[in-house]
């Protein structure tokens, strides 16, 4: 065989050119890739859709009461109105979404389906670097939103955070410069030098800052005009920010040191309720156990502050682990002779939904209530905290109730 017929391709060596066939289905998998694209795009956008338009038709008065509690920072009628406004917002949004978004997204993920998934992946992945970023941003919680805040606090392993000791700050409220003096106990009291002596007969009082006087010169504060009114010493514990758990676990660890407490008066508000479920901070669960901070992604943290939902299962832990707190409250005042006492302010006509707390928390607890309703217009200027018109209305019952000296 010659070298020029040994060079010749022959049948196995011959360049083999792609078919009709091949191009065909070449074509067939770009478009079904394309088609795949179009249909899981615009079922993720479809899903979202409809999930708005449900939250919004279904997030009415009745779901807000079940699952969304009441608020400190914000009237009820205010968060109703806030609440509806939303729901027609997510109503509109997700029906224009699904009419227009959703097939506008699926034409370009028909015609470039190789976008989409850098939209995607762009979307995660600013979730996840938005994480350390926040973690550098030093979060307090409510009522301690800022080092310089008055009166100032430190950090606290067990409590998460107590008042600074032996200082006196001042803050302005209003038009008013108000004094906050602090004694050695961390007991807020009239004069930092002198300091709640515990070896005197006194009522203790729990709770955070609207029992602790916040806006309040000390006179005007509640345990000040019940220890004006009784002639009693008063013995202020609450913290700012405070749930009722971190306000019992400051009574258990205070109460041994004083030799004669008189009454242990504890507070409940409805729209303070919600603390007893932060699990970002020391906390009690069932049994009183207690437990340190949970660690939660930032993100969902903030999002968790701008959704306040809670599920009803959330809600029932919340109002078993409350009245535990306060039925062990009043055991350990009875062991020391002292004479129990919860009181609940309420600012204006009680809604439905703060009677239906009250009673789950209250009723067949045997613990005696101070129910004090009160004028909606004495709060601080700028303000949701007591006056001193209200702290004196809160006083007076205090006083009645403990049936000590007027």
């Amino acid at each position: 065989m010659s070298a020029s017929a040994r060079l010749e391709p022959g049948p196995a060596t011959a360049h083999v050119k792609p078919g009709p066939s091949a191009t065909l289905t070449a074509r067939e998998n770009a478009t079904r890739l394309r088609k795949w694209c179009a249909a899981t795009v615009e079922f993720i956008i479809a899903t979202i859709a409809i999930a708005l338009m449900v939250i919004g038709v279904g997030a009415n008065r009745g779901w807000l009461d079940a699952h969304v509690l009441p608020s400190f920072l914000l009237p009820r009628d205010w968060f109703v109105a806030i609440q509806t406004a939303i729901r027609f917002a997510l109503a509109a949004v997700g029906a224009w979404t699904f009419a227009y978004a959703r097939p506008a997204a699926g034409r370009s993920a028909r015609h470039a389906p190789g976008h989409a998934l850098p939209v995607v992946a762009a979307v995660v992945l600013a979730i996840v670097a938005s994480e350390p970023v926040l973690r550098r941003i030093e979060f307090r919680p409510v009522g301690w939103l800022s080092v310089d805040d008055e009166p100032r606090r430190r950090a606290d392993t067990r409590l998460g955070w107590t008042l600074v000791p032996s200082r006196v700050g001042h803050a302005r409220v209003g038009d008013r410069t108000i004094e906050y003096a602090i004694d050695a106990h961390g007991y807020r009291v009239a004069d930092s030098a002198q300091p709640v002596d515990r070896a005197r007969p006194s009522i203790v009082f729990t709770g955070e800052s609207v029992m602790f006087g916040e806006g309040l010169q000390w006179n005007e504060s509640i345990p000040a005009q019940v220890g004006a009114i009784t002639g009693v010493q008063s013995a202020n514990l609450a913290v700012h920010g405070f749930g009722n758990d971190q306000a019992y676990l400051r009574l258990v660890d205070d109460l041994p040191h004083f030799h004669r407490p008189v009454a242990i008066v504890s507070l409940f508000m409805p729209s303070l309720f919600g603390r007893n479920m932060d699990r970002e901070r020391p906390h009690l669960r069932a049994g009183l156990v207690w437990n340190p901070p949970v660690q939660r992604w930032r993100v969902a943290s903030l999002l968790r502050l701008m959704v306040p939902y809670r599920s009803t299962s959330l809600i029932d832990q919340g109002v078993s682990l409350t009245r535990e707190i306060f039925a062990a409250t009043a055991t350990l005042a009875r062991q020391r002779g002292a004479t129990p006492l919860i009181v609940v302010p309420q600012f204006g006509r009680e809604t439905g939904q703060e009677r239906s707390l009250r009673h789950r928390l209250f009723d067949d607890l045997d613990v005696p209530v101070a129910f004090v309703p009160l004028d909606p217009t004495w709060r601080l200027p700028w303000d949701r905290h007591p006056d001193a018109r209200a702290a004196h209305a809160i006083a007076q019952v205090i006083a009645r109730r403990l049936a000590l000296k007027e």
